[in-house]
C-alpha cells in the first residue's frame, strides 16, 4: 500500500506493508480515543514527478500492463502528473491535510516509491 501524507509542509510518500483496512482501523481507534472526527472518502490524489527520470518509461510500461488505479499525464516539458485512485482519510470533509492510501501491484508501488524518492533527492540537491 502507498500512503501519501499531505500537510502544510508538503507531501510525503511511503510504502507500507499493512492493508488499508488495518490503517483505517488504527486511525478510527486513534480518533475515538482523542475525541476527533474521522472522514473517509473514495477519492483521487496526484503528485508530480520530473519528466526526465530515467526509470519513467519502466513505470509507463508497468502502468499499461497492470495499472487500473493509476494514470500518468504530462503537464509540461518538465513534469508528469501521477494520479491515483484510493481512499482519503482526514479529520473533516473539506480538509486540505490528511492521508491518502492507494493499493496496487507490488511492482507499481515499488516503482512509484523509488521514483518519488529519487525526485526528492534531486530537489534537495537544487536547494
Amino acid at each position: 500500500m502507498l500512503k501519501l501524507t499531505y500537510t502544510d509542509m508538503g507531501l510525503h510518500l511511503e510504502r507500507l506493508a499493512q492493508s488499508p483496512e488495518e490503517l483505517v482501523a488504527r486511525r478510527a481507534i486513534l480518533a475515538l480515543r482523542m475525541s476527533q472526527n474521522l472522514h473517509l472518502e473514495p477519492s483521487r490524489a496526484a503528485f508530480l514527478l520530473p519528466a526526465d527520470l530515467p526509470e519513467l518509461p519502466i513505470l509507463e510500461a508497468a502502468i499499461r500492463r497492470e495499472g487500473k488505479a493509476i494514470a500518468l499525464c504530462s503537464v509540461c516539458n518538465d513534469y508528469v502528473e501521477v494520479s491515483l485512485r484510493g481512499m482519503w482519510i482526514a479529520p473533516e470533509v473539506d480538509a486540505h491535510e490528511g492521508i491518502f492510501v492507494a493499493v496496487m501491484s507490488d511492482r507499481l508501488e515499488f516503482l512509484l516509491h523509488r521514483l518519488w524518492q529519487v525526485s526528492q533527492t534531486q530537489v534537495s540537491f537544487l536547494l
